[in-house]
């Protein structure tokens, strides 16, 4: 059995995390994707470090399974061949600045003139409308209007930097490829496309639904380090241990914080997991300093027995060794020009029959201009005399039947 997207096809005009990941987890799941990339160099992820030969490691880890060519949107001929694509494709994902489609002469109204069931998906920083749609900016800025980065860190302080990309993931990744999927759902049933319009602020705040939600009770927006789940209370916190390190505690029902302080030596703590203000942090000081007197797994030993949603916050290998991990196979190694590169698999998993996702290598730059071109119905004096005006990009040595693009 085929995989369930195998047949689908996405032009990526985007570029760096937000679309290429989207991007690549549809084509995990079977997906033919195109990056249509911009001449000369292409997505800039390819040239940012650390490189290992040609290959940037950020860019291997989101362009598996995709095939590349190398385009001019702003010559009148590129614009040519990318609505001749459009004629053959499904979904278009893009991540410009709103109205940079419409300057190119490919926004939406001009592809469903030449596709009308063409879905164009629209990442973008803010959205396509409001006061800030043509601000520049990225993740740290996009959860600093979100709200999410005033939840990170301790109270009174200024906000801990995030350290990862929740609005280019979840908002720039997760709600589009949600989105494509259900815009390709309905077209199955009314035969027309629509564009999607993604804000990544938008979807970092979504991060915070709870938060707002606790609103209903307190009356008031959520407050860095003095809710339930932000650091307000014992039972729910982080502890360091003897070495080091540190153990995340998740003890939020009454049982699992008895059974927690049963297993460090605390009975007499067992009613005072959800304390807050100064009671709360005489609690949090007296669990610290018995977690101090051992290392964190001479502790998970113990606490794993408990059964009190506590684990270790695991960092650099650890990670990728973990069991569970290596059971489910989140990561695993992909060969590339005689290199091993460490990459994460998409945790969807495909339940009796366990399907196996694509693993296939990324594309360089402009490696399947030449069969691309072929497939939308150019022939080989075409491409040769765009490729001399510098209209598209053919990676040296993938010209020609050298590389068959996917029917």
């Amino acid at each position: 059995m085929g995989l369930p997207l195998d047949d689908v096809t996405i032009l990526d005009l985007s570029r760096l995390l937000p679309g290429p990941y989207c991007t690549q987890i549809l084509a995990d799941l079977g997906a033919r994707v195109i990056r249509v990339e911009s001449i000369p160099g292409g997505d800039y992820l390819r040239h940012v470090p650390p490189l290992l030969g040609e290959w940037s490691g950020q860019f291997v880890s989101v362009n598996r399974n995709k095939e590349s060519i190398g385009l001019n949107l702003k010559a009148s001929e590129g614009v040519e061949v990318f609505r001749a694509l459009v004629k053959k494709a499904d979904v278009v994902a893009e991540g410009f600045r709103p109205g940079v489609m419409d300057k190119l002469g490919v926004g939406y109204e001009q592809l469903r003139q030449v596709n009308p069931q063409i879905i164009l998906a629209s990442i973008s920083g803010y959205g396509q409308d409001g006061p800030l749609r043509e601000r520049a900016g990225h993740d740290i800025n996009y959860q600093a209007l979100a709200g999410t980065l005033a939840m990170l860190g301790e109270p009174d302080h200024p906000p801990a930097f995030p350290g990862v990309q929740v609005a280019d993931i979840g908002g720039g990744a997760l709600f589009p490829a949600i989105g494509i999927l259900s815009a390709l759902h309905g077209r199955q049933r009314t035969g027309k496309g629509q564009w999607l319009d993604f804000s990544m602020t938008e979807g970092a705040a979504a991060f915070l639904t709870m938060a707002h939600g606790a609103r209903v009770e307190t009356g008031r927006f959520p407050l860095r380090g003095k809710e339930r789940l932000s650091g307000a209370v014992p039972c729910y916190a982080i502890y360091g241990t003897r070495d080091g390190k540190a153990i995340a505690l998740g003890a939020l029902e009454p049982k699992f914080w008895e059974a927690f302080c049963a297993a460090i030596g605390r009975d007499d703590l067992k009613n005072d997991g959800l304390l807050t203000g100064e009671a709360g942090e005489r609690v949090r000081r007296e669990v610290q300093a018995v977690m101090n007197t051992r290392a964190r797994d001479e502790w998970m030993a113990i606490l794993e027995k408990a059964d009190c949603c506590a684990e270790p916050v695991l960092e650099g290998e650890e990670l990728i060794n973990h069991p569970q991990h290596v059971h489910r196979g989140l990561f695993f190694d992909m060969e590339l020009d005689g290199e091993r590169y460490p990459l994460m698999a998409t945790p969807i998993h495909s339940l009796p029959n366990k399907q196996k996702p694509r693993r296939d290598p990324p594309p360089r730059f402009g490696e399947h201009t030449w069969p691309v071109l072929k497939w939308i119905g150019y022939r080989q004096a075409d491409i040769q005399r765009l490729m001399e005006s510098g209209v598209v990009y053919c990676a040296p040595g993938f010209d020609k039947e050298k590389h068959p693009s996917r029917p």
